[in-house]
């Protein structure tokens, strides 16, 4: 029993340890088997997503494709709409003075120099001037660049030559640039093809950025390896790795911030450009492209525009070490600025210099003449700010042209602006008004001004300021500030009386005067000086203004005939019908007082005032040019007869210090007007081919001790002075013959004293006497000389 139970147990026992053995492989198997589940899931997961990723890297590639393509193709040829000034044409006899066509190549950027070996340089000697102009585009037709050799005399250009001694018969200087206007984009650029830049700069660009660039496909693993070794080895960021590739997509598509994913989609993008786009016109677009330098809220894009912005000349003529300069300024345009840290960028510009010499690029002879050479940037980045001329541009150009037109790129626009009359009345405007407010004891920075210059022969606007502080921006008087103009619109009562049958000697009575107006009150004008003058000569009245000659000559005239001739003038929008408005009463900006005085200095014929002389499309070519328009509202002899009496007025009358001041051979004409307290000083006149428009006064209208004389005439002659105007020859309507008359504005013989010459209209003769005085003249003095002798007794 015992026996037995020992055996079963130990049967038992055995049966367990058998049954045991194969368990563990039975787990091995199991657990392999898990291992090879889980193995297959993740691979399989690995699978799904790397056919996600991969799909999402299709769409995202093809995103980036469409996002490449289209940005590459609008983008690279983006150019805002660009402004200039007037193109000063040359030929012999032009009205063009020396010192008027330096102070334009100063104002346009070009180099004063030695050696006038580049385009926008220079050289003055004596009474001649050996110019390389730079060469324009012109709406027209190509200006070339070339090399004139410019002889002036004291009545302007004697002759005009080219290096090899043959005439030249007209030639225009490249215009000003004004600036952007349409679309507000702030980049700016030249575009070049790739074939009209010079070949040694192309080459040059890529020796220094990026050496492989005609053999990666976008991105350079070796270079991104020796920028990592460099960065690595040195500790901190050294070098780059990006290829001309990378940086153009980068400064065409990416934002500047440095993260992997933007530096993933500049790589993908960068193979893009390059699948689709050969090397030439990525080259190209780069050189068009590349930042450069900053100008305010203006960036300057591509070395054809750097090349005028900081040396004044064309990308053509630029020499090898102003090439060096340009391609160094891309690794930090501020950093390396030639004007701010001339010292820095003078040692980037050698390293530039050092690797093309490295590699043969240029001659050891040319490198050490290269290295050793001045900066020679301009001291003026060619470009000017002029917001009056360039607000009241907008002006006409939203009033004249199709939105569409306005948008489009590249949109060429040539204006009229006169940039030597421009900067000589921005500064004689301050400097006059600054003067005034010492001189007159007024509050420093009070009085305000504006002023407007034109053409008289043309109607075109050549200069204009809507604030004594030329440069800033906001309220442009010259178009908004609508003030009394008193005397200035007294021309027109003397135009309606010489139409009427009056001459210019016609007796005007200017004692009290007083007029019943429609509202029952009785308007009484007193002049200036609270005193009658008798019955002055019309001439007379004008020039020195009387307020009471005025008023009665307008009513005997008529006052539906005055106002027939303010509207001739060029007066727009509602004029009121009474009487006041003869001596001024009525509010018109500089703006319309200019084109009013238009109508007088332009011989009677009225021209709307002009800013732009031609627009262009980049497609379409020109798409309006603006030629002179003209509509004759006065005969040639009145204009001749009020243009005579303004003209007086320099002389004899309220403006006489210009017939003091100016040279005596000036034929000046004009009309000094003042309001109520002396809140506004007007001067209007014109010689030679420049006609100006001065206001001076208070925003707040207070009054000032200023009259039209003090504040607004001395400006207008500091102006001129400035200027020197040519001095056109006035022709003598067939229609008019000049006689003698005395002070009563009788024909007397010459020999006579106290006499003066005067212009009539075959028909109007005065009186004619043989006798220095007439009967009533010498009547009259016996009268006189009776009663003092009979006081005397």
């Amino acid at each position: 029993m015992t026996k037995k139970n020992t055996t079963t147990q130990s049967s038992r026992s055995a049966s367990a340890r058998s049954s045991k053995k194969p368990q563990p492989k039975r787990s091995t198997r199991k657990a392999k088997k898990a291992s090879t589940g889980r193995f297959a899931r993740v691979a399989k997961l690995f699978m799904q997503l790397s056919l996600i990723g991969f799909c999402l890297l299709i769409f995202w590639m093809i995103y980036l494709n469409a996002l490449v393509r289209e940005g590459f193709e609008g983008r690279r040829f983006q150019v805002p709409a660009r402004v200039y000034s007037e193109a000063q044409e040359l030929y012999a006899g032009a009205p063009v003075r020396q010192q008027t066509l330096v102070d334009l190549l100063d104002q346009l950027g070009y180099l004063q120099s030695s050696s006038v070996s580049q385009p926008g340089r220079y050289h003055q000697q004596g009474s001649t001037i050996l110019l390389y102009s730079r060469g324009f585009d012109f709406w027209d037709g190509p200006e070339p660049s070339q090399k004139l050799l410019i002889r002036f005399n004291s009545q302007g250009v004697q002759s005009v030559s080219n290096m090899a001694g043959k005439a030249v018969l007209l030639t225009r200087l490249d215009p000003l640039y004004l600036g952007q206007i349409y679309p507000g984009v702030v980049e700016d650029r030249l575009l070049y093809k790739l074939e009209d830049l010079p070949e040694r700069l192309v080459l040059g660009l890529v020796l220094v950025e990026d050496n492989r660039f005609f053999e990666h496909w976008g991105i350079s693993f070796r270079g991104i390896a020796r920028a990592l070794f460099a960065n690595l080895t040195s500790g901190s960021t050294q070098q780059g790795g990006s290829t001309l590739t990378n940086q153009l997509v980068k400064n065409m598509y990416l934002t500047p911030e440095k993260t992997i994913i933007r530096k993933v989609n500049e790589a993908l993008m960068s193979i893009i450009l390059e699948f689709h786009y050969g090397k030439n016109e990525i080259l190209e677009t780069y050189m068009n492209e590349v930042y450069i330098g900053q100008q305010g809220a203006r960036s300057i894009n591509g070395f054809g525009l750097a090349a005028q912005f900081f040396y004044g000349t064309t990308i053509e003529g630029l020499s090898i070490q102003q090439q060096a300069m340009l391609v160094g300024l891309i690794k930090g345009p501020s950093y390396y600025n030639p004007r701010r840290n001339p010292e820095r960028a003078k040692v980037r510009r050698n390293v530039v210099l050092k690797v093309w010499h490295e590699q043969q690029l240029i001659s050891d002879y040319e490198y050490r003449i290269a290295v050793n050479a001045p900066l020679g940037v301009t001291d003026k980045p060619g470009q000017a700010n002029f917001p009056a001329f360039m607000e009241a541009l907008r002006v006409q150009l939203q009033r004249d042209y199709r939105k569409d037109d306005l948008l489009a790129e590249g949109l060429r626009i040539y204006t009229t602006l006169d940039p030597v009359a421009q900067e000589t009345l921005e500064l004689n405007v301050h400097a006059s008004v600054s003067e005034a407010e010492r001189n007159y004891r007024i509050e420093s920075g009070s009085l305000q001004a504006a002023a407007v210059m034109t053409r008289p022969s043309t109607a075109d606007v050549l200069a204009m300021t809507g604030n004594r502080y030329a440069k800033e921006t906001g309220f442009n008087r010259a178009l908004h500030a609508y003030r009394p103009v008193g005397s200035l619109m007294k021309p027109a009562v003397y135009i309606a009386a010489l139409e009427n049958g009056y001459s210019l000697a016609s007796n005007i009575d200017d004692s009290d005067v007083s007029v019943a107006t429609r509202e029952g009150d009785i308007w009484q004008p007193l002049n200036y000086d609270k005193q009658s003058h008798g019955s002055p000569m019309l001439i007379n009245a004008l020039a020195k203004s009387y307020n009471q000659a005025t008023a009665r000559l307008g009513m005997q005239v008529g006052l539906v005939n005055v106002f027939d001739v303010i509207e001739r003038l060029g007066v727009e929008g509602d004029v009121p019908l009474v009487p006041s408005v003869m001596l001024g009463a009525h509010e018109m900006s500089p703006m319309q007082v200019a084109q009013m005085y238009q109508t007088i200095s332009g011989n009677g014929f009225y021209s709307p005032l002009n800013f732009i002389r031609a627009v262009s499309h980049p497609d379409r070519g020109v798409i309006q040019r603006f030629d002179l328009k003209v509509d004759q509202r006065f005969s040639a002899d009145v204009s001749y007869l009020i243009q005579t009496a303004l003209h007086e007025g320099t002389l004899t009358g309220t403006s006489a210090r210009i017939g003091r001041e100016l040279p005596s051979y000036w034929w000046a004409a004009g009309k000094t007007g003042t309001t109520d307290g002396n809140r506004d000083a007007w001067y209007a006149g014109f010689t030679g081919d420049r006609q100006l428009v001065v206001w001076v006064g208070r925003d707040d209208n207070e009054e000032t001790p200023l009259v039209g004389s003090t504040g607004a005439l001395p400006i207008w002659m500091r102006v001129m002075k400035e200027l020197q105007p040519i001095q056109e020859r006035r022709s003598v309507p067939s229609s008019i013959k000049y006689l003698t008359v005395n002070e009563s504005g009788i024909n007397v013989p010459e020999r006579c004293d106290n006499t003066i010459s005067l212009p009539f209209i075959n028909g109007t003769e005065p009186e004619k006497s043989n006798r220095c005085r007439s009967e009533n003249e010498t009547q009259q003095e016996a009268s006189e000389k009776s009663w003092w002798q009979k006081v005397f007794d």
